[in-house]
């Protein structure tokens, strides 16, 4: 509902994304995530690097990211290769692989800060039973991004989800295996998503295989 011209307060009022970059965020290229790595293994940061690496294998939202428990990533004393999440905006199932940096990063910081497969992996710094907020992921990787001299106005906890899927759709042209890796529903929303021609994507052009892909399981490296 908008303001009424009469209300005296209307013109002080300023739109919520004011002075702000709204917009899809762009994945990061392969360069800028080895950046980013080196950034938080330089720094000895053990938890970031392992939410780094778990987001980008992931491709999970901030707010399903933050709520994984230890018990999700572990199976014994290993890490999965595959773990699975209920995703909270869909209510659907999302599988993913954790390849070997995410599962060595994992391995360091779970064996660091212990708790039982109930925990959250990440917790709250305010309340170590809760899980760690989406405005401090948010923030966290906002950090990140700086540090190795991104503009924050163009990356965000979406670049994370994006990027992996973005490689994917890069290598194999399959946008339906990127669907299915992003708990998508509908294609179109994979699309948008990945901000690419929607022409291309649906394979009017050139004869792109976009959605004809046969299906399989697709596993891309770090």
């Amino acid at each position: 509902m908008g303001h009424s011209h009469y209300d005296p307060s209307a013109p002080d009022r300023r739109a919520w994304n004011a002075g702000k970059k709204v917009g899809t965020k762009r994945p990061l290229k392969p360069r800028q995530k080895w950046a980013i790595r080196f950034f938080l293994d330089r720094e000895r940061r053990l938890r970031d690097r392992a939410l780094f690496d778990l987001a980008i294998d992931s491709k999970l939202h901030g707010c399903d990211l933050v709520k994984i428990k230890i018990g999700t990533l572990v199976l014994g004393p290993e890490i999965r290769t595959c773990a699975m999440v209920m995703q909270q905006k869909t209510g659907r199932p999302v599988q993913f692989e954790l390849m070997s940096d995410a599962r060595s990063s994992l391995l360091a910081w779970l064996g660091w800060r212990g708790g039982t497969i109930d925990d959250y992996a990440f917790p709250s710094r305010i309340d170590p039973r809760r899980h760690m907020s989406t405005r401090q992921d948010a923030r966290l990787v906002n950090e990140w991004v700086v540090a190795i001299g991104l503009r924050p106005e163009e990356y965000g906890t979406h670049s994370l989800r994006r990027t992996k899927a973005s490689i994917i759709y890069r290598a194999t042209g399959n946008l339906r295996a990127v669907q299915i890796l992003l708990g998508h529903t509908k294609i179109e929303n994979t699309v948008r998503y990945l901000g690419v021609d929607v022409e291309d994507a649906l394979g009017v052009r050139r004869g792109h295989g976009g959605l004809t892909g046969s299906g399989s399981t697709v596993s891309v490296g770090p």
